[in-house]
C-alpha cells in the first residue's frame, strides 16, 4: 500500500523519493464510514447523560446531555474531514501528524460511547463510576504489561506474564491469611513472581529453551499447580488457608478532593500507589540511566553490548527476575485488594490481555500504561451497558480491545516493531 514517488527537485539539487503509506489515511477511512453508518445513520433517537459526580460529592458537576442523532453526525463529518485531510497529507508526501490520530480517536470514542449508551433501556451514566471501574481493572493489567517491559526490553519474551500474576495472587492469600497482614501478603506476592521469573529465566538464558514454549508451560504449570492447592488445602480450612486482610484505601488529602479524578488517582491502595511508583521508575530507569542504556542494549544488540563489556547474561537474568516482582505486586491486587480471597484461575487471562497491551504500547512503559487503560475501560464498559440494558451484545464488546490492537498492528499508530534480540537467546563466543 506504500508506493515511492520522485518528487520536483529544487535547482541545483538532486530528486529525492517520497514514500507514501496510505495505512493510516486506509484505516480512518473505514473506521470514518462505519461511523456515518452506524453512529449517525443508525443513531437512537435519544438523549444521553453522562453524570460527571455524585450527590453527595462535596462539588458536584453539571450533567452533560447530548443528543445521540446530533452528536453522531457531527462527529462522524469531522472524522471524515479528518481522514480526508490525512490523504491530502500523505498525497503531497507529509506524514500524518500523532495528533490527528489522536482527535480522531477521541471523536470515535466519543461517538461510541453516545451510540451505545443512548442504544440501552436507561440511557444514563455515571461517567466517573465508568472511568473509576476502568482504572481499577486496569491496575494488575499495568504491573503486568510493565512486567513484560522490563523482560522484553532485556531480550527475553515474556509469556509467562498470566503464571506471575496468578502465582502472585495465591502468594498474597495464603501468606496474608497465615500472618493475619495484607503487608505479610503483598511481600509474600513479590516473592511468588520472583519465584516464576526465575524458572523462566534459568530455563531460557541459562539452558536456552525456547522462551515461548517455557513461558505457555510455566503459565499451565502454574494454573495446575494453584488449582490443586486450592482444591486440597485452601478449600479444606478457608478460615485459615484463605481469608486475606484487605490493604487499607488511602486517600491522598486536597488531591483526592479533585473533582471526578481526585476519588479515581488518589484514594487507592498501597498497590496503587505502588503502580505509579513502579511506572515512574521504570520509565526513568530504562531512558534516563546507565541501566536503562544497557538493559536496552543486551535487548538490541547483545554482541555489541557485551563487546563494551555489558554481561548480557546476568542483565537479562537481573530484569527477569526485576520483571517477576513487579508481576507479583499486580497478582496480589486481586487477592488484597478486589476480594478477599483467592479463586481457581482468578487472573482470567488478565496476563495475556496484558502481553497484547504491551505491544499495543509499543515496548514503551508510558504506552503499555495507556494501552491497559484501554483495555480496562472496555472490560468495565461490559459490566457497565449490561447493568443499563444495552442491546449490544456483551461478545462485541470484549472483542474491541483486540480489535484495536489490530488496528495499531497494522499501521494506525505506526509500526510496532519489537527489541531486535527480544525472544534470542545470547551465546558468548
Amino acid at each position: 500500500m506504500s508506493t515511492a514517488t520522485a518528487t520536483e527537485p529544487q535547482q541545483g539539487s538532486a530528486p529525492t523519493d517520497v514514500v507514501r503509506n496510505w495505512k493510516t489515511p486506509v484505516i480512518l477511512a473505514v473506521l470514518s464510514v462505519l461511523a456515518l453508518l452506524v453512529f449517525a445513520i443508525g443513531a437512537p433517537d435519544n438523549s444521553v447523560t453522562f453524570r460527571l459526580s455524585a450527590t453527595n460529592d462535596a462539588l458536584v458537576l453539571p450533567d452533560i446531555v447530548l443528543s445521540a442523532v446530533v452528536t453522531g453526525w457531527v462527529t462522524a463529518i469531522l472524522m471524515l474531514a479528518a481522514a480526508v485531510w490525512s490523504f491530502q497529507l500523505v498525497r503531497s508526501g507529509r506524514k500524518v501528524p500523532g495528533w490527528l490520530v489522536a482527535v480522531f480517536a477521541i471523536l470515535f470514542i466519543v461517538a461510541f460511547l453516545t451510540w451505545v449508551v443512548g442504544s440501552a433501556r436507561t440511557p444514563n451514566v455515571a461517567l466517573y463510576g465508568l472511568l473509576a471501574g476502568s482504572f481499577t481493572l486496569a491496575v494488575p493489567l499495568i504491573f503486568g504489561s510493565l512486567s513484560g517491559v522490563l523482560c522484553e526490553r532485556s531480550g527475553v519474551v515474556n509469556i509467562a506474564i498470566e503464571g506471575q500474576l496468578l502465582f502472585g495472587a495465591f502468594s498474597a492469600a495464603v501468606a496474608g491469611s497465615l500472618s493475619g497482614n495484607a503487608f505479610v501478603g503483598l511481600a509474600a506476592a513479590a516473592i511468588g513472581g520472583v519465584l516464576v521469573s526465575a524458572v523462566l529465566a534459568v530455563f531460557s538464558i541459562k539452558y536456552i529453551v525456547n522462551q515461548v514454549i517455557v513461558g505457555v508451560v510455566l503459565n499451565v504449570l502454574v494454573s495446575g499447580l494453584t488449582g490443586f492447592l486450592f482444591s486440597t488445602v485452601l478449600s479444606s480450612d478457608p478460615a485459615k488457608w484463605n481469608s486475606p486482610p484487605r490493604l487499607p484505601i488511602i486517600s491522598i488529602p486536597v488531591l483526592s478532593d479533585i473533582p471526578v479524578l481526585g476519588p479515581i488517582l488518589f484514594e487507592q491502595s498501597v498497590v496503587g500507589y505502588l503502580m505509579y511508583i513502579a511506572l515512574a521508575v521504570i520509565y526513568v530507569g530504562l531512558f534516563h540511566t546507565k541501566w536503562g542504556l544497557r538493559t536496552r542494549a543486551v535487548g538490541e544488540h547483545p554482541k555489541a553490548a557485551d563487546t563494551l563489556g555489558v554481561k548480557v547474561n546476568r542483565m537479562r537474568f537481573m530484569n527477569v527476575l526485576l520483571a517477576g516482582v513487579v508481576a507479583g505486586f499486580g497478582g496480589a491486587f486481586f487477592t488484597l485488594v478486589l476480594v478477599s480471597s483467592f479463586g481457581r484461575d482468578m487472573t482470567a487471562g488478565q496476563g495475556y490481555i496484558a502481553l497484547a497491551a504491551l505491544i499495543f504500547g509499543r515496548w514503551n512503559p508510558l504506552g503499555a500504561f495507556f494501552a491497559a487503560l484501554l483495555f480496562g475501560f472496555a472490560t468495565n464498559l461490559q459490566y457497565v451497558l449490561s447493568a443499563l440494558g444495552s442491546t449490544v451484545p456483551n461478545q462485541f464488546l470484549a472483542m474491541l480491545p483486540y480489535v484495536v490492537t489490530i488496528f495499531a498492528v497494522a499501521g494506525l499508530v505506526g509500526r510496532a516493531r519489537p527489541p531486535a534480540a527480544s525472544g534470542v537467546p545470547y551465546i558468548k563466543g
